[in-house]
């Protein structure tokens, strides 16, 4: 498959909410925030109700890709 036939999945990287991660990856709050807590370290603080596009990388890097994401690629 050529590069140009690959799915871009860059389009599905962007700012997420902590909430907009939970429906993406089907848990709770509580589940969401229990799965990120050892990671905080790496992932970094929030700014404001929004993970920015680095912390979103780092937090798919660690989970995969959510299903609602990886079905649209």
């Amino acid at each position: 498959m050529s590069a140009s036939k690959l799915p871009d999945r860059t389009n599905s990287i962007k700012p997420y909410s902590k909430k907009e991660l939970t429906v993406m990856y089907n848990v709770s709050k509580k589940t969401m925030t229990r799965w990120l807590k050892p990671h905080l370290p790496k992932i970094g603080k929030r700014e404001g109700r929004y993970y920015n596009v680095r912390q979103i990388q780092i937090i798919f890097d660690l989970f995969g890709l959510p299903d609602c994401l990886d079905n649209a690629a």
